[in-house]
């Protein structure tokens, strides 16, 4: 098995590295990587309705999607991804355990108890310190997870906490769970990187696994599924199913109803009323939100077509 030890932090081209690995490599590899604060949503999810937008956004949060299904997870420096690309000969070979299992082990060798809960989790004294996902193309399977080494848990929290009721749709929704980091239930206080390292160590015991190290031709191929793919609005934002966005809030004592029909990311109905404006403003900002992405820069700049100044307030009510 090929071992992998990605130095690049950005999330788009980590996720683009595990489908170049999977697609182009015929041997089984591990993989670990890291990235700065991010949200990876699952492939068959709406974006939207899995992240707080305002929070994200007025904090930088990159928000990227992942070619594998299941639930939202949360990256920063202080988590650490594991990637198993494995062989296999029929579906039956393929379980969650089969890749949980040697994570399980080397947590065990840190007097740390890690359980499964059913759900492709992780979990230690009952908490969440592990989301999974796989995805199988012909005959090799990815399978992925998160490891809460030392993360910002507040920024996690606040990063995916959304208000039920928005958005209304048949996409893959998450199963909210309690969380906790590694680092706490350690004796010796480790880095991230010593955790990873660790890890890299552990699979490196076995004589017939050997480092694999990146080559320009794999950084220009991966580079540029980044570029066509990975880090594009299309497939973050747009790939999302389709959905219905309501929301009714009040500004200055008066009420703006929205709700709006989305397909593909792309506002396709806007149906918003009230009296924060008059009937010729809401005529003009329907209008004008047809064909627009649903997303800040859209949404404002619709506003403003209507509004001299457009508060951010106002804004993050269409999210």
């Amino acid at each position: 098995m090929l071992c992998i030890q990605l130095n690049n932090n950005d999330p788009y081209f980590c996720l683009a590295a595990e489908e170049y690995l999977m697609k182009n490599f015929s041997e089984d590899i591990f993989m670990l990587w890291q990235s700065e604060n991010t949200v990876v949503v699952g492939k068959h999810q709406n974006a939207m309705a899995e992240i707080n937008y305002p929070f994200v956004h007025r904090n930088n949060i990159t928000l990227a999607r992942r070619i594998s299904g299941g639930g939202t997870v949360f990256h920063d420096a202080g988590n650490v991804n594991f990637s198993y690309i494995k062989n296999v000969n029929s579906p039956a070979e393929i379980s969650f355990k089969l890749f949980t299992q040697p994570i399980v082990e080397a947590l065990a060798r840190l007097k740390i108890t890690a359980t499964t809960s059913g759900r492709n989790d992780l979990l230690v004294e009952g908490k969440k310190i592990s989301g999974n996902a796989e995805h199988v193309f012909k005959n090799r399977v990815l399978h992925h997870g998160t490891l809460l080494f030392n993360s910002n848990l507040e920024t996690l929290g606040q990063s995916i906490k959304v208000i039920p009721g928005k958005y209304h749709g048949k996409a893959v929704q998450s199963n909210r769970s309690v969380v906790t980091n590694i680092l706490p239930f350690l004796k010796n206080q480790w880095t991230a990187d010593d955790f990873s390292s660790f890890l890299l160590d552990v699979q490196l015991e076995n004589t017939d696994n050997s480092v694999y190290e990146l080559n320009e031709k794999d950084n220009q191929a991966i580079q540029k599924m980044v570029d066509e793919k990975f880090k594009t609005w299309d497939w973050n934002y747009g790939y999302s199913p389709k959905y219905t966005f309501k929301n009714e809030f009040i500004t200055e004592g008066k009420k703006l109803k929205v709700e709006l029909q989305v397909e593909k990311g792309r506002i396709t109905q806007s149906d918003c009323s009230g009296d924060l404006f008059s009937v010729l403003k809401i005529k003009t900002l329907n209008e004008s939100l047809i064909g627009e992405r649903h997303f800040y820069v859209d949404i404002r700049q619709s506003l403003e077509e209507i509004l001299p100044e457009v508060s951010d307030e106002l804004v993050f009510g269409f999210f």
